[in-house]
């Protein structure tokens, strides 16, 4: 089993910063794939960023050039760098992990919510 813990969710004003980590623990083996979710109020769970193994990065258009996801390999953490904030990035963010095959892991999510 791999367990996720997530922490620097918080209430921001627009234009500010957050930077959210997840520490990965357990039976960790090879990570396919790390990243976040979000889920706004009313709306589907949406893919926010996530790194690869290799260490390939993607983000969802509406964050692009605003997040950096980055991964701490000898900690097995992964970081979202949230700058420029603005309300509709308001939501419970949930870290993933992925590896050999087995089911997705998830975390129990952080609320990040945004002022305008």
């Amino acid at each position: 089993q791999v367990q996720l813990v997530e922490f620097g969710g918080g209430l921001v004003q627009a234009g500010e910063s957050l930077r959210l980590s997840c520490a990965a623990s357990g039976r960790i083996f090879s990570i396919d794939f790390m990243g976040w979710y979000r889920q706004a109020p009313g709306r589907q769970r949406e893919v926010v960023a996530f790194i690869t193994g290799d260490g390939t990065i993607k983000y969802v258009d509406s964050v692009k050039g605003r997040f950096i996801i980055s991964r701490d390999n000898a900690k097995n953490t992964v970081y979202l760098q949230m700058n420029s904030l603005k309300p509709d990035d308001t939501g419970v963010y949930y870290c993933y992990l992925d590896q050999a095959k087995q089911p997705r892991y998830w975390g129990l999510g952080t609320q990040v919510t945004v002022s305008s």
